[in-house]
């Protein structure tokens, strides 16, 4: 038994998006959240994703595809780009699990380097499984770490 505890992926939506966007293929989120489940014994899937009215859509499909969303306010940046880094929030809400006692294991979908301190947390807590590395450029801050990684284009022929 285990006490309510839970694997849970936490994905950075645009880091998970544009990652697969520069693999050169959509991503099938629908078999991905089932890959997740099967593969990682993930019972919750947070998208921690920016929220932007015209991709409603979007949002409706991956709530039914079986993630939980965790939106981020956006704003506009100077050159007209949406912006809503969702990095912190993300952050949090690992820790706050892991310290309400509802996490058994981790997945990180991402690549970004921002995350090496909270992969590190999460081992040191024995909170830790994999990264999903969404792209071929997982930062070396991830890297470094030692821990196991795996990279969406090896196994992107699932979700596709």
């Amino acid at each position: 038994m285990n006490n309510g505890k839970q694997n849970i992926a936490y994905i950075d939506g645009a880091n998970l998006h544009n990652g697969c966007k520069d693999l050169g293929f959509n991503l099938d989120y629908k078999k991905f959240r089932v890959w997740l489940t099967e593969k990682f014994k993930v019972s919750r899937a947070y998208v921690f994703i920016g929220l932007v009215p015209r991709y409603a859509n979007l949002y409706e499909h991956l709530q039914e595809a079986g993630y939980t969303l965790i939106f981020k306010e956006t704003i506009y940046g100077s050159e007209g780009k949406i912006k809503g880094n969702c990095d912190a929030d993300l952050v949090l809400h690992a820790v706050r699990d892991s310290y309400e006692g509802s996490l058994s294991s981790a997945v990180l979908v991402s690549s970004d380097g921002d995350y090496a301190s909270l992969v590190r947390f999460l081992i040191e807590k024995n909170h830790f499984k994999t990264i999903i590395s969404p792209s071929n450029k997982c930062s070396i801050l991830l890297r470094r770490i030692n821990c196991p990684i795996v990279y969406l284009d090896q196994v992107k022929k699932m979700f596709q």
